[in-house]
């Protein structure tokens, strides 16, 4: 780095190992402005030296602010600080609803090297089973329980992500379900499924513990009993982050049992729900099909999702996902099994949980009192506002060059939704341009309150 510069390195103390703290104060001091771009960071050993810790330490940090698009390492020159983004033309999506990116070009080829001495080539060589092989549904078991849900292997259908996972759920319910009821604001990708299977969702309101009980009976009641499907999202609800306690999780698997209603639990945002946040699926395991994915919490590309269905709703689930005629690559299961053999998914949602809290943390501070408060960290947040003004918001922020989802596409019911806002997504971008846009976006927020 430049001889002029005051910068000096610290390590903070903390309960964390030395790599990430070492990683977020150097993430600090980037973001701080109190190291420019083009600047060259130590080299490892004189870090390490300087620092007290181990060479191993300083090469997994840096390793890690490069993965957040903060620095950049040049082979034979060292590690630089990235070039923070321009202004004219840069545009910065905030739409799309992913994790960052956890696996570099060194990581794929440690996992592609193993995979290439251990595969079994016959997984290359036939159709799978339509349920996934018994071996992969197994070690996907094993995921779930670590998260509360116990489910035997048997039980567990593997598909090509979350969506094809509900896609299968509302075509096995609709034989025998005519109503379909979701939260007043829910997924977009749901919704459209719903309509597109002719059971245009039923939207109802909503608290910040999630779906409240009192519509939703009342909704039933009208409906009959053994008529609706419920579709719900009780963690880190999409879009507002809305989480159902408890007492809540109890009252909506009570008043479904009540009125022979079947549920469609979507738990992708499994590794921000608290252990002792029961998931519906453990309180009416007789109508729920649970649906979870690894795209949240470990990779996007993998493209596998799990779908649980309820034991009579077995057969219909499977013939729906021969239906479907989507299958897992090969190598998506080889490389899921591996990773979570190896430990590598255990780390790495690890690791996610605490980089969703270290950009929430940034969103917070940024835009203050706009965002809802969530209950945990994930890499969405929530700037509720009525439906006009989110319009409004929406227009606004693309002339900053800031790409956010149009509130419509949340909407169960358009024409009679009140709750209004933006989801904020903040996992794709790097910290630089994370920074960069909830920056504008606070520019944009302090011009509408004018």
């Amino acid at each position: 780095m430049r001889l002029h510069s005051p910068w000096h390195p610290h390590l903070p103390p903390g309960d964390t190992s030395p790599a990430e703290r070492l990683a977020d104060a150097l993430a600090g001091d980037i973001l701080g402005e109190k190291l420019d771009a083009g600047d060259r960071l130590p080299a490892h050993r004189d870090l390490a030296w300087r620092l007290g810790i181990g060479v191993g330490s300083v090469t997994r940090a840096y390793a890690m602010l490069e993965r957040r698009g903060l620095v950049r390492s040049v082979r034979g020159r060292g590690t630089f600080v990235a070039s923070r983004p321009g202004r004219a033309g840069h545009v910065i999506d905030l739409s799309a609803n992913m994790p960052p990116p956890m696996f570099g070009n060194r990581a794929l080829a440690r996992t592609l090297g193993r995979l290439a001495h251990t595969v079994d080539p016959a997984l290359f060589n036939v159709y799978p089973p339509i349920a996934g092989h018994i071996e992969h549904r197994r070690i996907m078991g094993h995921w779930l329980a670590e998260l509360g849900v116990d489910m035997p292997p048997d039980r567990l259908l593997l598909t090509s992500g979350a969506q094809q996972a509900l896609g299968v759920a509302v075509s096995a319910c609709r034989r025998v379900r005519a109503v379909a009821i979701t939260e007043e604001l829910a997924y977009p990708g749901m919704l459209s499924l719903l309509r597109q299977a002719g059971l245009p969702p039923h939207g109802l309101p909503m608290d910040r513990h999630g779906l409240l009980p009192g519509p939703l009976e009342d909704m039933l009641h009208a409906h009959g009993a053994g008529r609706c499907v419920l579709y719900v999202t009780p963690t880190m609800h999409n879009p507002t982050t809305a989480t159902m306690d408890h007492a809540r999780r109890h009252d909506i698997a009570r008043i479904c049992r009540a009125h022979d209603a079947l549920i469609i639990e979507d738990d992708v945002y499994d590794c921000a729900r608290d252990d002792q946040l029961p998931p519906l699926v453990t309180l009416a395991p007789e109508r729920t099909f649970y649906v979870n994915s690894l795209s949240k919490t470990l990779s996007p590309g993998l493209r596998i999702g799990t779908l649980a269905p309820p034991a009579r709703f077995m057969a219909a689930a499977q013939e729906a996902l021969l239906n479907s005629s989507l299958m897992i690559a090969p190598l998506s299961y080889a490389m899921m099994a591996q990773w979570m053999l190896d430990g590598t998914a255990t780390s790495v949602r690890r690791a996610l949980r605490g980089e969703a809290g270290r950009r929430r943390e940034l969103a917070q501070r940024i835009l203050g009192p706009d965002l809802t408060p969530p209950a945990y960290d994930a890499f969405h947040a929530w700037m509720p506002m009525s439906v006009a003004q989110a319009v409004a918001f929406v227009s606004a922020a693309a002339h900053e060059d800031v790409r956010v989802t149009p509130p419509q596409s949340f909407m169960a019911d358009p024409g009679r939704c009140i709750q209004g806002g933006i989801r904020l997504c903040l996992g794709p971008a790097t910290l630089p341009d994370l920074t960069e846009a909830l920056r504008r976006l606070r520019h944009v927020r302090e011009g509408m309150q004018q």
